[in-house]
């Protein structure tokens, strides 16, 4: 336990505080305490959520962990100073929430079953197969090697976001199963609006300026939401998910003691990339980089659209006259350029194209929004460009944002057109009352006449039926 000042709360050298907590976190505060219970006796779920944990909220629970009696919150707030307190109070709630923490009687402790499991994750102890079984080796059918499944998991990952990007736009992606689709759909990521081709959205152009670990969570986020409509096990699904992320890259495991809503989620694993398996009936699996890399802050895939050295050194240079050169040989990238960029020559290392109001406008009327297409070109803007401030061109960026306006220079809105008054005072009468109301959309005070909202309708002609009848 933390005895001196060195340990405490404030040590800004040895504590990095996020401001944002991991994805599934929210996910899991909402389930039941008995599902969380349930899910705590597997002690690779709860090494898992350990590691999800922001550096607070791990110091809290590691300086509980080995206590066997609760602890009194005056001395536990005794070791925080002033300064930090709100970082350990929202520590606190989260912890609580997560039906990890109790609070009872002024005093702390770990939920008990949490505590358990958490020991034998740390200590070795315990033989439930929560880590997963590794298979014994067989010398006849090696399994793949990991740089065999780094290509795997990459091949498998970037057809669904080649797919995304170039559905629709008249090229022939190839297609990913009927499962990831309709979780792309789910997800909203992607739209089939009147039985046409799934096309990318707004949400799903987002989506892409992700790094790959984010939008894997994204995914599986949906696929948890999914689990009860499809009769599955939620429980089962998160303890399996966490199985994954701390098993070994380029070790087989055996399907053998995974249950059966386990052995059914292995299809959806390999369509996603997150596992291998010579062949689907297979006994043995190999988990890829994606899944070892769930809750683990390594990167999920040593190249790929998010990843790539040109992508983190950024591999855009935008000129003031809007032409662009984008230094990449990567199928998916050109493809996303594509969306909202007229391309003209394409070398072995090189794309060229320039960003016009016909570009720009059909990513509009796909979804995509201006601030959507700057944020893209400043994420993967080469480094020559961020030697420049502002990075992107001021002219460029006004014009993008000029073109999304011009879309929006109309608006149209249901409603009613009062006119044929009988004289100036009823118009006006008429008017004032629909004013109150906050339903007038236009007038026009020559002709007498006005547009109301299609929701103050009902109040209005009411009220004229009264003015004609002389009640008003």
């Amino acid at each position: 336990m933390p005895t001196n000042d060195s340990d405490t709360l404030d040590d800004k050298n040895s504590i990095t505080v996020s401001n944002k907590p991991h994805a599934l976190l929210p996910f899991l505060q909402l389930q039941s305490a008995t599902s969380l219970s349930r899910l705590y006796q597997s002690p690779s779920s709860c090494l898992s959520i350990f590691r999800l944990l922001d550096s607070v909220e791990r110091q809290l629970v590691m300086n509980l962990l080995w206590l066997e009696s609760a602890i009194s919150l005056s001395t536990m707030g005794a070791w925080v100073v002033q300064e930090k307190k709100k970082f350990y109070d929202d520590a606190l709630d989260i912890l609580t929430r997560l039906h990890i923490l109790h609070v009872h009687s002024g005093k702390l402790s770990l939920n008990t079953t949490f505590k358990t499991s958490l020991r034998h994750a740390i200590t070795g102890g315990g033989s439930t197969g929560s880590f997963g079984v590794p298979a014994e080796k067989d010398e006849k059918r090696p399994p793949m090697d990991v740089e065999g499944l780094d290509g795997y998991a990459l091949e498998r990952w970037e057809t669904i976001l080649h797919f995304m990007v170039s559905s629709g736009t008249g090229q022939n992606p190839t297609r990913p199963s009927q499962g990831v689709l309709y979780l792309l759909q789910r997800s909203g990521l992607m739209s089939n609006q009147q039985g046409s081709t799934p096309q990318i959205t707004s949400t799903g152009f987002q989506f892409l300026l992700h790094r790959p670990h984010a939008q894997l969570w994204d995914l599986l986020l949906q696929y948890l939401h999914m689990a009860e409509e499809r009769q599955m096990d939620l429980v089962e699904v998160l303890t399996f998910f966490f199985m994954l992320s701390t098993m070994e890259l380029g070790r087989e495991y055996l399907t053998e003691n995974l249950s059966q809503t386990q052995k059914a989620m292995l299809d959806d694993l390999r369509d996603y990339g997150l596992i291998w398996q010579r062949r689907a009936s297979s006994r043995r699996f190999s988990p890829t980089r994606l899944a070892t890399t769930l809750t683990s802050t390594s990167p999920s895939l040593p190249t790929s659209t998010g990843m790539t050295s040109s992508s983190q050194q950024g591999f855009i240079v935008l000129e003031t006259n809007y032409r662009i050169y984008a230094y990449t040989d990567n199928p998916l990238q050109t493809a996303v350029l594509n969306l909202f960029v007229s391309l003209k020559y394409r070398f072995p290392n090189l794309v060229v194209g320039s960003i016009t109001r016909d570009s720009v406008r059909k990513a509009l009327n796909n979804g995509i929004s201006a601030e959507q297409i700057i944020s893209y070109l400043t994420t993967h803007a080469h480094p020559q460009m961020r030697k420049f401030n502002p990075l992107i061109p001021v002219t460029v960026q006004d014009q993008i944002r000029l073109w999304e306006l011009e879309k929006e220079r109309l608006k149209s809105q249901e409603g009613y057109l009062y006119t044929a008054f009988a004289s100036q005072a009823d118009y006006e009468f008429v008017l004032n009352y629909a004013k109150q109301l906050d339903v007038v959309l236009w007038e026009n005070s020559a002709k007498r006449c006005f547009f109301g909202s299609l929701e103050g309708h009902s109040n209005i002609r009411n009220f004229i039926e009264r003015r004609i009848s002389g009640a008003v």
